[in-house]
């Protein structure tokens, strides 16, 4: 045995052997290992630790002459296991461990051995290994514990009872929150039913506690035992009153069944605790899900006077703000929150942005959206930020901020969506053929990119390039058979050239079953109804568009329908109002430019 292997296995060793197991490794220096002295693991081959526990011929306890009896031997079997171990032979590690574990009965070699036959899925010798060493050690509760692990892991949960009431009995210090984290020890487990059922059985000896109580109720939730759970928190809330945990999950079950008995169970957990703040926390959106925004606003401004630095509370102030059209409290108390101890800034600079945005402060926004950093603000961010360019009349400033941003986009996804923006960008400028030449360079390496076929599509069409605009919608039909904007666009793109009119009306109707809300796919059925000279009823759904979305488009469509219904003052005035909002509508003024001069 060369010194290096035995240097290697010292520092486990260190961890793991008791320190007697150290001096038989000195020892191993002059006491060399016989040929005829192989390991009980050699001779038996792969056996159980029961099976090797039947040919031993004797039982030695922890100190006995076995460990100066062979020391040379103990060492190479702890050599062989770690280096098995290391070298991925979960196996061979597992089988030289148990057979070690028996040989000494020590509590660090039996925990190890428990422990490489656990990593192994050797779950029936790692439960062996635990009951050995609660043999070994009936008062350990290391033992106990690893016991319990072991079984939870195999499964065996009928067996398991027992032994958990027993932990919890030995350890009265800890009980409260022992019983508390029950759940989180089978929270893998599937089978909530069966899970919920051991630990109705495990907190019935410790039902003077509140917290045996909370531990059945999570379960019997978990388990879908509405009732029992209901019950359950409810007793636990009865034994003590101001246990606001208890009182947060009392008012999350009740928001199944009513969220207005939910808000008033809170408000009166409130009175009788007025300092109990993740109670108004979740009283005040509460509030918010059942539109009452009033009396949120209410319950926030206390908590913003008691916690003026918490972020907890400042930051839904503000959004409660933003959503009751306060942008002065709302900025506010974004500004106040980048003050704060937030992990990450990027939500307030974001919606800073979008404030200053409104308030056609586009230099202002451009510096908040410009520290927003990676995550799910991200890509909006630059997203807005390129259009402000493109409004500021910088559109290469535009192209080379998007650009940047997708060498930074943190997946593909991602940078599909900023390509596409870019493209939008050229094309704002005139520069259709750039803009179809980006993404279709984009489509090459990604030829069945749903939005890279939609977008390329579009911007094919004007070109006047039918044929690439058909098959790449027809290809992106074939993949997403559920897109109706595919069936749309095609349908239109046939009614708009007066081609093939029933085929593109069968397209748009197929659009429409898909997305009936659309106000653009009922614009394209209202103009392929006028294309085929159904005035009627193109009116009717390009009134209902309109009505739904005032699109300079959809008002161009709709005033030439009234035109040539002979409606041509109800024509005029919807034409003129709409391009007096849109005056830079290409759609829009050709209309007014034909029809109402």
């Amino acid at each position: 045995m060369s010194r290096d292997l035995i240097e290697q296995c010292k520092e486990t060793m260190k961890h793991i052997l008791r320190p007697l197991f150290i001096t038989a490794l000195a020892l191993a220096f002059s006491v060399p290992v016989r040929a005829d002295d192989d390991t009980l693991l050699t001779r038996k081959g792969a056996q159980s630790v029961r099976e090797a526990k039947r040919q031993e011929p004797a039982e030695p306890r922890p100190g006995d002459a076995l460990y100066a009896d062979q020391p040379g031997q103990l060492v190479y079997q702890v050599l062989l296991a770690e280096i098995a171990l290391q070298r991925g032979n979960l196996d061979l590690a597992s089988k030289a461990y148990a057979d070690l574990a028996l040989r000494t009965r020590d509590p660090k070699v039996l925990e190890r051995t428990i422990e490489v036959a656990g990593h192994a899925r050797r779950y029936d010798l790692a439960l062996e290994t635990a009951r050995l060493w609660l043999d070994v050690d009936p008062t350990s509760k290391r033992a106990q514990q690893m016991l319990a692990s072991v079984m939870i892991l195999s499964n065996k949960l009928d067996d398991l009872a027992p032994n958990l009431v027993r932990m919890l009995e030995v350890d009265r210090e800890s009980l409260a929150d022992n019983l508390l984290g029950l759940n989180r020890m089978f929270a893998r487990n599937p089978d909530h039913r069966a899970v919920f059922r051991l630990i109705d059985q495990v907190c019935r000896p410790f039902f003077g506690y509140p917290e045996a109580h909370y531990a059945v109720s999570v379960a019997a939730n978990s388990a879908g035992e509405n009732d029992r759970a209901l019950a359950e928190v409810r007793r636990a809330l009865e034994m003590r009153p101001d246990w606001e945990m208890a009182a947060l999950f009392e008012a999350q079950l009740l928001t199944r069944q009513s969220p207005a008995e939910a808000i008033s169970f809170l408000q009166g957990f409130i009175e009788r605790n007025p300092k109990a703040r993740d109670a108004q926390l979740l009283l005040a959106r509460a509030l918010i899900g059942e539109k009452r925004y009033d009396e949120a606003r209410s319950q926030f401004d206390q908590l913003l006077k008691d916690y003026p630095d918490r972020p907890e509370v400042v930051y839904p102030v503000a959004m409660l703000a933003l959503q009751q059209g306060d942008k002065a409290m709302a900025e506010a108390r974004l500004k106040h929150l980048l003050t704060l101890d937030v992990p990450d800034k990027s939500v307030a600079y974001f919606y800073l942005g979008q404030i200053a945005e409104d308030d056609k402060r586009s230099d202002e926004a451009l510096a908040y959206y410009a520290q927003v950093g990676p995550g799910e603000q991200y890509l909006p961010a630059q997203l807005r930020s390129a259009h402000l360019l493109v409004d500021q009349g910088k559109p290469d400033a535009a192209r080379k901020l998007l650009v940047q941003a997708q060498a930074q986009a943190a997946s593909p996804e991602m940078r599909v969506q900023l390509v596409i923006a870019e493209a939008g960008v050229l094309r704002e400028a005139k520069q259709v053929q750039a803009a179809f030449d980006l993404l279709d360079r984009a489509l090459a390496g990604q030829p069945e990119q749903p939005d890279l076929l939609y977008e390329s599509a579009l911007l094919a069409e004007r070109l006047d390039r039918m044929d690439v605009l058909e098959s790449r919608l027809r290809k992106l039909i074939e993949l997403r058979p559920d897109n109706a904007q595919a069936y749309n666009a095609l349908g239109y793109s046939y009614a708009e050239r007066g081609l093939r009119l029933p085929e593109a009306r069968a397209l748009i109707e197929k659009a429409l079953e898909l997305a009936p809300d659309d106000s653009f796919i009922m614009d394209s059925m209202g103009w392929v109804l006028y294309r085929q000279g159904d005035l009627a009823g193109a009116l009717k759904y390009l009134e209902r568009a309109y009505t739904q979305r005032s699109d300079p488009e959809i008002a161009a469509h709709l005033g030439e329908v009234l035109w040539m219904l002979g409606l041509k003052d109800d024509a005029r005035r919807t034409l003129l109002e709409a391009s007096q909002k849109n005056p830079g509508n290409e759609a829009l003024a050709n209309a007014v430019k034909k029809f109402a001069p």
